[in-house]
């Protein structure tokens, strides 16, 4: 069955709650995917045009991307909305539930309290990482060159 008829089968059902633990089994067979996916956007977001710094970085990102993907079925799967979630996935977009988990997931990893960024945009919490990873990168080669 391809994604979108597998969308089309659950667009009917996205209004109907689904209950904690009844999407468990097909985030499962997700996970991988989406841990393969914020693997290599974490390459592509850090490490930019920069060869050395990208392959560096391949470990790290895999290592990262696992607990997300775990904390992101655990916190589908505990959520009012986990048909939703996994209607998003399987579309490739971020609908406002999946935005929710998201949230949760990276107050979770962050250790503050589930609900702390339920009213921030996600946009807003990547510009508080991103810059600093461009100028720690920036600053590293400018350091390189004037040591030349």
């Amino acid at each position: 069955m391809t994604l979108g008829v597998a969308t089309a089968l659950l667009l009917p059902l996205q209004a109907i709650p689904a209950q904690a633990g009844l999407m468990r089994p097909v985030l499962q067979l997700l996970r991988p995917q989406v841990e393969a996916r914020l693997a290599s956007l974490c390459v592509g977001w850090l490490g930019g045009a920069d060869g050395a710094l990208v392959a560096s970085l391949e470990k790290p990102c895999h290592q990262l991307a696992a607990p997300v993907s775990r904390c992101l079925v655990e916190e589908t799967d505990a959520s009012d909305n986990s048909l939703a979630v996994v209607t998003d996935l399987l579309s490739g977009r971020l609908g406002e539930a999946s935005e929710l988990v998201v949230k949760r997931c990276a107050a979770r990893l962050l250790g503050l309290p589930p609900d702390s960024l339920r009213d921030v945009s996600l946009r807003d919490i990547a510009h508080q990482f991103k810059p600093q990873a461009q100028s720690q990168s920036q600053g590293s080669q400018s350091q390189g060159s004037q040591s030349r």
